[in-house]
């Protein structure tokens, strides 16, 4: 118990206070790239959600009806806030989940305060719509749902917490969050983030704790009007099957197995570079990355040779460190797991170019848990390799003839996305983004994002969008009102 004391003990945020979890129990929070236990997180349960609902419910009436010009400003002062504390926000985002502190002070937290202001600002842009007819009109009001909850991933901790909260508080609601139990810290300093800001106690409540009890507390929750989660598909379906008897809004965004095409005209030199960031970025934990890589035969040998020889270059190190390209995965449970789709990969045939490996470091982060960026060439598109999302810094690689084989590969997965295609074909650039199977297809880019734009994909990716006035829309109820002249 000594040692325990010692090291960061976070609390829920119930109601403006920051209170222990009712069960007493905490979990440990690992930083990966020490593999060392270094804070505690409250392991809540049904009562924490039912006080979170419940104050929730009480902060509802006058957080909705606030004028939206006093929201708007309140968000805009959290997003001050963010910004205020970035060097803290980035470095507890690190040792949380192992990414070089590079990314969270140049992505992460600034990504973070830009959703608090974006939606700032959307709320007082939202307007709603009206239809004449010959002797009457109809308007549209969008109303506040009521208690919404939030559920977020690990991969990118306070970016994705913060795309979620953000326009569900523009819009009125109030809201019952839960961070990932893996990667908890940023949520906890968010919510002191909040109390400083001015925002009027239960309207935000953060209750930590596993997705088996307080995810599925928050879900089944009668007096919960909706539910945005983003996670795995298995997740996914189970809150969709739970939360359809009771007639509630889900959002799912979900995994992904995006195809990242090049054709033999595109600009190599910066289809090889931007691949490398889509492949490796964040150690491949972003549901973004290319990892499924369609080179065309006339050029794929130079693309082959330049992709492995500038993956071979990344650096994979301490996080501290400002020269890091990559650090540690996220857990040593996550490690094994992607070593395991490494080890089935050989045996459905690939041949490992790249990496393939755990890397042992030297000096601070020698007990980290750390891959080498891997490429596998050779697998066919039915294989697990190609069917399953790995998750991490793993891409295959094969050639293709024809833009109709390609298509026939891109669309042969569950999963529906994301896609990047590289061509200076305009017309064939255009033909292959109306068809592909995916949520959002990037031409010449990879992850150019606009927030005004809606975010989502189709079959198993998702449900619904995220994202600009699509997310207003998804945590409002559209009320139409009709006048006889």
């Amino acid at each position: 118990m000594a040692e325990a004391r010692k090291k960061i003990q976070l609390k829920n945020y119930i109601n403006g206070s920051f209170r222990d979890p009712s069960s007493g129990n905490y979990l440990n929070n690992y930083n990966p790239a020490i593999g060392e236990l270094y804070a505690l997180t409250p392991d809540s349960n049904e009562d924490d959600v039912n006080l979170a609902v419940k104050a929730a419910e009480m902060a509802f009436p006058l957080w909705s009806k606030m004028p939206i010009e006093s929201r708007s400003r309140i968000m805009t002062r959290i997003a001050d806030l963010i910004e205020q504390n970035l060097d803290i926000l980035a470095s507890a985002e690190t040792d949380d989940t192992g990414k070089p502190l590079s990314l969270s002070n140049e992505v992460d937290i600034p990504r973070s305060a830009a959703n608090f202001r974006f939606f700032a600002n959307a709320i007082s842009l939202f307007s709603s719509e009206s239809h004449a007819m010959n002797d009457a009109v109809n308007y549209t009001l969008r109303k506040p749902i009521g208690v919404v909850a939030c559920i977020s991933p690990w991969n990118l901790p306070l970016y994705l917490f913060t795309w979620k909260i953000a326009p569900a508080l523009a819009a009125g609601n109030c809201v019952v969050a839960k961070p990932s139990e893996v990667t908890p810290r940023t949520a906890f300093l968010l919510s002191k983030i909040c109390d400083e800001a001015g925002l009027p106690h239960g309207v935000l409540n953060i209750v930590h704790g596993l997705g088996t009890t307080v995810g599925k507390a928050m879900v089944e929750h009668p007096n919960v009007k909706a539910i945005s989660f983003t996670g795995g598909t298995e997740t996914g379906r189970t809150i969709a099957a739970a939360a359809a008897p009771m007639f509630k809004k889900v959002s799912l965004e979900l995994g992904g197995k995006n195809p990242n095409i090049i054709f033999a005209d595109a600009d190599l030199d910066k289809a090889i570079d931007t691949s490398v960031l889509s492949s490796f970025r964040n150690q491949g934990q972003i549901c973004l990355c290319g990892s499924r890589i369609y080179v065309q035969r006339p050029v794929y040998e130079r693309f082959k040779t330049e992709f492995m020889a500038k993956s071979y270059m990344l650096k994979v190190g301490d996080p501290r460190d400002p020269s890091t390209n990559i650090g540690s995965v996220v857990s040593e449970a996550h490690m094994k797991k992607i070593l395991e789709h490494i080890e089935i990969a050989k045996k459905e045939g690939g041949e490992i170019l790249l990496g393939g490996n755990q890397l042992k470091l030297k000096g601070r982060c020698e007990h980290g848990w750390f891959i080498h960026p891997t490429i596998i060439e050779g697998l066919p598109i039915d294989c697990r390799t190609n069917q399953e999302e790995i998750f991490g810094p793993v891409v295959t690689i094969q050639p293709f003839e024809t833009e109709e084989e390609v298509m026939a590969l891109a669309n042969g997965t569950n999963y529906g996305l994301s896609a990047s295609i590289w061509t200076n074909d305009i017309k064939r650039a255009t033909r292959m983004a109306d068809e592909i199977d995916a949520g959002i297809v990037w031409i010449n880019t990879w992850m150019k994002r606009d927030l005004r734009t809606p975010f989502g994909g189709m079959k198993q990716s998702g449900l619904g969008r995220e994202g600009g006035l699509e997310a207003l829309r998804f945590f409002t109820e559209p009320k139409n009102v009709c006048i006889q002249y």
